[in-house]
């Protein structure tokens, strides 16, 4: 690779490393702020600096459907992945909350059999089944497993649950049709303006504490709101100009780091069973993965 190739590679990792931090940082900021609250303020800042980056663009260049049907599934994700962390009944469930969320990668690779008519080899069923095992591996954490103890753990906070599935469903759809819709136009920097509007639409009707910003709370959400708006700029010029190969397959170790950075910051200590079932889903990604590849 010449230089210009490896500082946009070295871009494109940034992008991963700061992705990375969003699990613990949604909890921490909904903490100070509320479930959605927080989410609100997190996406306002976000829409922002990605607009100041990034530009909006403009509307009537957007393919129809990949602005009206693909904006709605982003800013679905987004608001089901930021309110079931933040509604989890502790730090440790936002944890197992976060990994459900990455699911999505083999989702991905499954729905678009189905949507591009992506060709696959007899891997992408046991990297799927490895995925899901991995996510009942966390959630039974270090006790015996039976189906009733995992209903019973789900039951417990069914709606953070239920919200964490659906946006790892809702992802891996907007993926493959963005894919298939976008006709290679961005409308990012859209969705997130529509994501925070939502998420303060919705604030105005909850009944969370009034938002009280402290020093240490207001710093966190400058550092995600920007951070999120250079993931996406980073990760933008990596994959146009760097090693798509390496940021590819860097990209399905996500979790892990995702899951030591949310432990450190949350200050938990997941046990073995956690870290086998994150090793789990990075290994059925893989799985996922290596059976479409040489298909394109």
């Amino acid at each position: 690779m010449d230089s210009a190739a490896k500082r946009a590679t070295a871009f494109g990792l940034l992008a991963i490393l700061l992705w990375s931090t969003s699990v613990g940082l949604l909890r921490s900021i909904s903490e100070h702020f509320g479930p959605v609250g927080g989410a609100a303020l997190i996406y306002t800042v976000s829409a922002v600096c990605l607009s100041l980056a990034c530009g909006l663009p403009k509307i009537r260049d957007i393919p129809r459907r990949y602005l009206w049907l693909g904006g709605a599934l982003f800013v679905t994700y987004e608001i089901f992945l930021a309110l079931a962390i933040g509604l989890a009944h502790s730090r440790s469930q936002s944890l197992e909350l976060g990994m459900i969320n990455y699911l999505w990668p083999s989702l991905t690779m499954l729905l678009a059999l189905f949507i591009n008519q992506q060709r696959s080899n007899l891997w992408l069923w046991p990297g799927l089944a490895l995925s899901l095992a991995g996510i009942v591996q966390v959630m039974k954490g270090e006790g015996d497993w039976s189906p009733l103890q995992m209903w019973h753990n789900i039951l417990d906070n069914p709606i953070a649950y239920g919200l964490a599935f659906a946006a790892a469903l809702i992802w891996a759809l907007y993926c493959n049709l963005t894919r298939r819709w976008s006709a290679g136009k961005n409308g990012v920097s859209l969705f997130f303006c529509a994501t925070a509007i939502v998420l303060w639409l919705k604030f105005a009707f909850v009944s969370e504490a009034p938002i009280h910003f402290t020093l240490p709370s207001t710093l966190q959400l400058l550092f995600m709101g920007a951070s999120t708006a250079l993931a996406y700029s980073a990760w933008n010029h990596g994959i146009q100009r760097g090693n798509m190969t390496l940021l590819a397959t860097a990209s399905y170790f996500t979790p892990v780091l995702s899951a030591l950075i949310a432990s450190l910051w949350l200050g938990l200590q997941p046990g073995w069973a956690f870290w086998q079932g994150v090793m789990m889903v990075v290994g059925g990604s893989l799985l996922c993965w290596f059976a479409t590849r040489k298909y394109g």
